[in-house]
């Protein structure tokens, strides 16, 4: 463990951190540069110190320095693990951490009912897309839930829609035909299945994205000049191939914008 104090350096890393329902992602950056990141299962049980020993070997792994680290930002869907991440931000870097929460600095006004509903990473997520892509624009988030968070013509979260994702879907099916059983989740070798498996991925595969351009179809009727449709998250590539609309995948847009936010809080 380290303690806090020490002077700001230059060359100082950034810890920024995703904590998702079934994943929480650690990314570490070194100016603008993402250095490495790291996937871990969340997982409400696990203590900050485990969180935090896994951690430090996994950055010494990576050439990084625990002691490098001299800021860490957070954005959380996952309110019971905050503490945790808080523990672990203090004990093992000497930080405290900046939490994506109403009255942080975004540079991204918010048009919601009430805007301590909206998700931080649904915040994060459109602050990163304005500032790769432009605006209109709208983020397709492929997670537990499918998230989709519209940037309207001027540049402020307009609001979004929420449907539940792919693979909640999928065992849904599993939990409730009784004779039909887990299959893979991906793209089929053709649309009309001539097996069990096949016709299950079919319809799993290809009414997801039927949902998901529908949903952008009437999406862009709505929004002048929309073009701009960017994927993130766990299964953003899968569908994206199978999409009339997505236009970008990025992987990493949750941490690009926790880094663009952070850049804001600096004081």
């Amino acid at each position: 463990m380290v303690s806090g104090g020490s002077a700001k350096r230059a060359d100082e890393l950034l810890l920024v951190v995703d904590a998702g329902n079934t994943n929480t992602v650690f990314g570490v950056y070194r100016g603008e540069v993402l250095a490495e990141s790291f996937r871990l299962s969340t997982d409400l049980e696990r203590t900050a110190d485990e969180y935090g020993a896994t951690l430090v070997t996994l950055l010494a792994r990576a050439s990084l320095d625990v002691r490098d680290v001299g800021a860490v930002i957070v954005s959380s869907v996952v309110p019971p693990l905050n503490p945790t991440l808080e523990r672990l931000a203090r004990g093992f870097f000497g930080q405290r951490p900046l939490f994506v929460e109403p009255g942080i600095r975004t540079g991204m006004p918010i048009r919601y009912d009430n805007p301590a509903e909206v998700g931080a990473d649904r915040i994060v997520n459109a602050v990163a897309a304005r500032h790769l892509f432009g605006a209109p624009a709208v983020v397709v988030d492929f997670g537990t839930a499918t998230t989709f968070d519209i940037v309207n013509p001027q540049g402020e979260y307009a609001g979004g829609i929420i449907s539940p994702g792919i693979l909640i879907s999928a065992e849904a099916l599993f939990a409730h035909a009784s004779r039909l059983y887990r299959v893979d989740v991906k793209p089929p070798a053709q649309l009309v299945g001539r097996n069990t498996a096949a016709a299950m991925q079919a319809g799993i595969f290809f009414g997801y994205v039927g949902l998901v351009d529908g949903i952008l179809e009437r999406l862009k009727a709505e929004i002048p000049g929309l073009e701009i449709v960017v994927a993130t998250g766990g299964q953003a590539e899968m569908i994206a191939a199978g999409s009339r609309h997505i236009r970008h995948v990025e992987p990493q847009l949750t941490l690009i914008g926790l880094r663009l936010i952070h850049g804001l809080n600096r004081s």
